[in-house]
């Protein structure tokens, strides 16, 4: 039987492999995705059921409102709120684009009227836990990394 033949493992056995492998792991929602706050606090990585791998950043709408407004009452529209939310982001994002990228990591930018987040997303093979675990561990280590220099 080739790797290509083997049935992807239920999401119950991964999720329990992987979390005895990184205890920080906790679930977003009950049986559902794996969270871990990365070094770098404004990052955090996301594993699905269905085999993506996500670093990201984000930021709150009204965390920019707040920003942006200095405490007076103006109101901003979600296109302008986002447009600045996206500048402020590209600091933090300028710094991993590139060897997430090299990593096979795809960026794309999500927004709606709650936030706006960066996410770096490349697809994992629970067939392979082992590497889904060194993946997670190099995802750490650039993140930490860069949390190091900052101290």
């Amino acid at each position: 039987m080739t790797d290509e033949a083997q049935p992807l493992l239920p999401w119950e056995h991964v999720r329990a492999r992987l979390s005895q492998a990184e205890p920080n792991f906790y679930e977003l929602e009950p049986g559902q995705a794996l969270g871990l706050e990365m070094a770098n606090e404004d990052w955090m990585l996301e594993l699905t059921p269905d085999g993506r791998l996500i670093c990201q950043t984000g930021m709150a709408m009204e965390d920019i409102e707040s920003l942006l407004s200095s405490g007076t009452p103006e109101d901003l529209g979600t296109d302008e709120l986002a447009k600045q939310a996206k500048y402020y982001l590209q600091h933090t994002v300028s710094k991993y684009r590139k060897t997430l990228i090299q990593a096979g990591f795809q960026e794309k930018t999500e927004m709606n009227d709650s936030y706006v987040a960066v996410t770096f997303e490349r697809t994992v093979d629970f067939r392979n836990l082992e590497e889904v675990t060194q993946t997670v561990r190099w995802c750490q280590q650039q993140f930490q990394k860069e949390g190091q220099s900052k101290r």
